[in-house]
């Protein structure tokens, strides 16, 4: 069994693909099912974020895998698997494992070294065990993704660049209103993790009035009172009823939600404009996938748009190449641990496989012993079979270990399959104690999710 990983981000696709592709929390079972569906996966996970949506899937064949997972795809975006092929990225194995880990650490994002990304892939295995489509291997990958992240974060400066992307978003406003003032009154559309995150941005950037809006009135009076109290500004929540008069007072909106369709509209930003006191611009902050800012309200007078797209380049996203390097080192490092350990995890069943054959014939021929010298007393009788398994352990004991060093290198599931074949070992007989060697050894402490570092979001 191998990890598959079937991908579109910003680096490969424009933001029109990402909005058709891109899968809501709503729709992320559903998908799933699909992908399992398909008897040629067993497990996945399928992360989709602003900038990327990925599947990491289980597979015990390639190509029936991949069809699958591009005919998944295609009935949910409603693209051809050319149009969906044409932007994506395949990665197989060891590349899969490394791209997540990569992806993890920040160094894939737009923000490089951005660490929402880390909620994001924690929020993708949670709902993933929560659909029971994760199972032995994607929870380790994971977690051990989730530590690389970590420990990047912990070891290097990479984030100093920026939080996420709202904080470039932010920065480029603030350039635009060509004010020394700064951001004194906001809105953000959205009450989820990226409205949470706009909001103590702006608090820290020293905005006076924040104003939240969300479809439900509740959830956006929940956030309010929270930045309220943590940041000591005034912040009120409001329904969506209330955007075009909210808006009129505003310097900037920074929109995050996942709705499908324009949630600001023309209409709505040329009352706005109509209504204000000032003739100061107003900046949308687009930051929502797909684009909750109709791309037309950028043509009105005194509006800009700054949207996903329009990020893309800027020096701010990039973090300081010692720390980026250091960033890949860490990488490299805990790749190499994990590909390590799963090798020797992989070849264990084989070695337990091959030492149960042992025993079995070991017992055989004492029990043969016993039918044709049934003279020998207990005594006797019990020194001869501790005689022949020692014989047989020690015979064992070099290429077990052998063969478990062997494992770690590439190609190391060459020498297990030999030793399957050499010992007419059954296939099912070394899976089936894996599956033993695992339940045994899960304990409480390693229920899934429970190792889960808490990340920001």
């Amino acid at each position: 069994m191998s990890v598959l990983l079937f991908g579109v981000s910003h680096r490969s696709a424009p933001v029109e693909v990402l909005e058709r592709l891109t899968v809501s929390d709503h729709d992320r079972p559903k998908l799933v099912d699909e992908l399992l569906s398909s008897r040629a996966i067993s497990e996945a996970m399928l992360v989709s974020t602003c900038n990327r949506v990925e599947i990491y899937a289980v597979v015990d064949a390639f190509h029936p895998a991949l069809e699958a997972v591009g005919a998944v795809l295609g009935d949910h975006s409603g693209m051809t698997i050319n149009e969906i092929t044409r932007h994506a990225y395949v990665r197989y194995s060891e590349a899969a494992v490394e791209h997540l880990f990569t992806v993890a650490a920040g160094l894939d994002s737009m923000v490089v070294g951005e660490q929402q990304i880390l909620g994001q892939i924690r929020n993708a295995y949670l709902n993933a065990d929560a659909n029971k489509s994760a199972g032995r291997v994607l929870h380790e990958l994971a977690q051990q993704a989730l530590r690389v992240g970590k420990r990047v974060h912990s070891e290097t400066g990479i984030d100093r660049a920026g939080a996420s992307v709202v904080s470039v978003a932010l920065h480029r406003a603030k350039s635009m209103l060509g004010s020394d003032t700064g951001i004194r009154r906001a809105v953000v559309v959205g009450a989820g993790a990226m409205g949470g995150l706009a909001t103590a941005h702006l608090a820290r950037e020293g905005a006076q009035e924040l104003i939240v809006v969300n479809r439900t009135l509740e959830n956006a009076q929940h956030l309010a009172g929270n930045v309220a109290a943590n940041h000591g500004i005034r912040v009120r929540g409001a329904g969506l009823d209330e955007l075009a008069a909210v808006m009129a007072d505003a310097d900037v909106v920074v929109t995050c939600t996942g709705s499908v369709g324009a949630v600001v509209t023309v209409g709505e930003v040329h009352s706005a404009l109509a209504a204000r006191a000032e003739a100061g611009p107003l900046v949308l902050c687009d930051l929502g996938l797909p684009r909750n800012v109709d791309p037309a309200a950028g043509r009105l007078p005194n509006v800009h748009i700054i949207d996903i797209e329009g990020l893309r380049g800027y020096a701010e996203t990039q973090a300081a190449e010692n720390d980026t390097l250091a960033a890949r080192s860490i990488v490299a490092t805990e790749l190499a641990d994990y590909l390590t350990h799963q090798r020797q995890a992989e070849v264990t069943p084989t070695v337990a496989a091959l030492r149960q054959r042992a025993a079995d014939v070991v017992e055989a021929e004492i029990l043969r012993l016993e039918t044709r010298l049934p003279e020998l007393d207990d005594p006797q009788r019990d020194e001869v079979a501790k005689t022949v398994r020692r014989v047989v352990d020690k015979l064992l004991h070099a290429p077990t270990v052998r063969v478990k060093q062997l494992a770690s290198t590439p190609n190391g599931d060459h020498y297990a399959q030999a030793l399957r074949e050499l010992f007419e070992l059954k296939p099912g007989a070394a899976e089936s104690v894996a599956a033993t060697d695992h339940l045994d050894t899960m304990g409480a402490d390693d229920a899934p999710g429970e190792h889960i570092d808490q990340a920001d979001k």
